[in-house]
């Protein structure tokens, strides 16, 4: 099995945290930066080798958002960074991870999407676009790939408990917000992210392509979270609701 990250250090830690694997296999670590087709096609050749032969599993985990705030406000660059890295990736990824199942006779890709994609998130800039893109992606696909025997699926978590929203996790308005909107009043773990995965991927599900699994403890029966507590103070109010000043001459 090859995990892959930007880097190294933390990918060897990853391998400690999880230690010894039983049974046959064992957990290797690739550096690859998922926005880099070159780096991907690296990696994918890294492990059909270590695998000795095409790959029958993958999944598409890497994300996050450097774009956040009113429609009106937000900042290109940051738009097209977001993008490049949930979306953009997640596509070399099924790409050259996809060509890979077809070349062994099948296999199963699994996206990490985000309730973001389908729940509205107001002033999420690019995230919740660029997962809504990966849901749809991963729908296509499916398609595309069922005669070849490889099923494409998606995994939408709610807030999950990770260093990545540990702003949020460590309480306040943002939190409550969360909370008051999930009938299973917890913060979700990785481990309930890894448990549907495990699930697509097994043989439990063989005949299921082209979903989207929602795991958020029913959050989105409900609603998105609130980041105004968080914004407000940035934008400001009126700044919440789209107003700038108009272009320079």
């Amino acid at each position: 099995m090859t995990i892959c990250g930007r880097t190294a250090s933390r990918l060897t830690d990853a391998i400690d945290a999880v230690g010894p694997i039983e049974g046959a296999g064992s957990l290797h670590a690739t550096v690859a930066d998922v926005t880099d087709e070159d780096a991907v096609v690296a990696a994918v050749a890294a492990a059909e080798e270590r695998a000795d032969g095409p790959l029958g599993v993958v999944v598409a985990n890497a994300g996050g958002s450097t774009s956040i705030g009113p429609v009106t406000q937000l900042d290109l660059a940051a738009w097209n960074e977001t993008l490049a890295l949930n979306l953009t990736g997640t596509l070399l990824a099924l790409k050259h991870g996809a060509a890979s199942m077809v070349r062994g006779g099948g296999g199963s890709f699994v996206a990490i999407s985000s309730t973001a994609g389908r729940l509205v998130h107001p002033w999420f800039g690019a995230y919740g676009p660029s997962k809504a893109g990966i849901d749809q992606l991963c729908r296509q696909a499916a398609d595309e790939l069922g005669p070849s025997g490889v099923r494409v699926n998606a995994v939408c978590p709610g807030l999950i408990d990770t260093d990545l929203v540990e702003f949020i996790v460590a309480g306040g308005p943002v939190l409550d917000s969360y909370r008051e909107n999930t009938p299973i009043d917890r913060i979700g773990t990785p481990d309930d992210i890894a448990a549907a995965v495990r699930f697509l991927v097994g043989p439990e599900a063989t005949w299921l392509t082209g979903q989207v699994l929602t795991v958020d403890g029913g959050q989105s029966l409900r609603r998105g979270p609130s980041l105004a507590s968080v914004l407000e103070p940035l934008f400001g109010e009126d700044g919440l609701r789209g107003v700038v000043d108009p272009p320079s001459a």
